[in-house]
């Protein structure tokens, strides 16, 4: 019975080839974005940590709602040439720093938003969440989010026809065949926040937001238009005296 890609192992499989993996990766929905402006968590000057930015996909859209200074914490160094080539398109204070982010040495109480996007799996919560509730300012925000492809309520032809040959590799943290995937799985994910010893530190875990879209362009040309995804958020504010 496979079982799950190993942490370690999980935070350098995608580098492998970042070029492709560049241009193959959909975007997140814009509503992600317009979510944080709402909710208060990003503005202009927004001082930002983003958690395993891999290709900088949503490095590039956080700093055109006003992250800055934006700091990206990445451990693979073969997306360095494509973070760093984002340097010469923003007038923004950036900085890059290659390790995981349980190992990288972040200043304390230092940040307004604390951004993850389909990376927070890779960490074991605990560690990552006490973390996150030092380096944050008081009354900043953490937002994690997940695409999740597939979806156990609808038929997808696609994930159908892929299952005989996935079922046998181990799988991602963030999603196992039959089973809720990890970023839907909202119980779970708040008690993360509560089994961090550090309650009292994240104020508003109330704020989830799921949306569903369908992809308008395909990963390739053989992937099926209709194949659906979801989009799960979790964002949560740090409210220390």
């Amino acid at each position: 019975m496979p079982g799950f890609i190993d942490e370690q192992e999980g935070r350098v499989l995608f580098g492998a080839d970042p070029r492709n993996y560049n241009d193959i990766r959909p975007p997140y929905p814009e509503q992600i974005y317009e979510f944080l402006v709402t909710t208060g968590a990003l503005h202009s000057n927004t001082s930002t940590l983003e958690i395993g930015a891999g290709n900088g996909l949503a490095t590039r859209r956080l700093l055109d709602f006003g992250a800055n200074p934006l700091t990206v914490v990445e451990p693979d160094k073969r997306f360095f040439p494509l973070l760093t080539s984002i340097e010469k398109l923003y007038k923004a204070d950036l900085r890059f720093i290659e390790a995981s982010f349980e190992d990288a040495e972040l200043p304390r109480s230092h940040y307004d938003l604390v951004a993850a996007a389909t990376s927070f799996h890779w960490i074991q919560p605990s560690v990552g969440l006490a973390k996150v509730a030092e380096v944050l300012k008081p009354g900043g925000y953490v937002a994690l989010w997940w695409r999740v492809f597939g979806d156990l309520d609808r038929d997808d032809p696609y994930h159908e026809a892929t299952r005989t040959i996935l079922q046998p590799l181990s799988s991602s943290p963030s999603g196992v065949p039959d089973t809720v995937p990890f970023a839907l799985d909202t119980p779970a994910r708040l008690r993360d926040f509560s089994s961090t010893g550090q309650a009292e530190a994240f104020g508003v875990t109330e704020w989830i937001c799921i949306r569903s879209f369908r992809l308008k362009a395909g990963l390739r040309t053989d992937f099926p238009r209709s194949s659906t995804c979801r989009l799960a958020t979790l964002t949560s504010r740090v409210e220390r005296a």
